[in-house]
């Protein structure tokens, strides 16, 4: 079983590289966004958020053809983000964020980005922190799965089986009563 599973995840292979602009149009359909650049190429970016982990962008010339592509939330790509970056240089550079929050106390607005999990918990998001419009600072967040609907981590795994409820009805190893939760003792 194990090693269908891993040969599962081994078969999924990068987007092959296009070659014009009407074949990556034709594989992936039409583009989140598409930004003119200064230098008369069009990128198209096709934006997996909120659910996924990447951004493709595809860098095509007046003509149709293809200069480059690459994944825009790659690790050197978020390197890439500097202080003092306004609003549309990151969108540009990294693609349509998640979600956003502001935080009225530190005046912080916070977009997100999906990105791969390289450490622990179950999803990584990273983390670009602006005031007043421009870039401040950057961070990754690690979210880790919830420990059950009550009381941390008591009540999902010593409580109910699928992780609601108060917890009675399903004993753990370490509650040997007949109700498996501390509050019922």
């Amino acid at each position: 079983m194990l090693a269908v599973l891993l040969a599962g995840c081994a078969s999924f292979e990068p987007p092959r590289p296009y070659t014009t602009e009407a074949e990556a149009l034709s594989a992936r359909g039409e583009p989140t966004r598409r930004w003119n650049n200064d230098d008369g190429t069009v990128t198209l970016e096709y934006s997996t958020q909120p659910n996924g982990r990447s951004c493709l962008m595809v860098q095509v010339d007046r003509g149709g053809i293809v200069l480059r592509q690459w994944d825009a939330l790659a690790p050197e790509n978020l390197a890439r983000v500097e202080r003092g970056m306004d609003k549309e240089q990151v969108s540009r550079l990294l693609g349509t964020h998640r979600s956003e929050q502001r935080f009225r106390n530190s005046g912080e607005e916070v977009w997100d980005w999906n990105i791969r999990n390289d450490g622990p918990g179950i999803a990584v998001l990273f983390n670009v922190h602006f005031i007043d419009g421009k870039v401040v600072r950057t961070s990754q967040t690690y979210v880790f799965p919830r420990d059950g609907a009550v009381l941390g981590g008591w009540s999902g795994y010593y409580g109910h089986p699928w992780g609601w409820g108060i917890g009675w009805g399903y004993p753990g190893p370490f509650f040997p009563r007949s109700f498996g939760h501390p509050f019922f003792w």
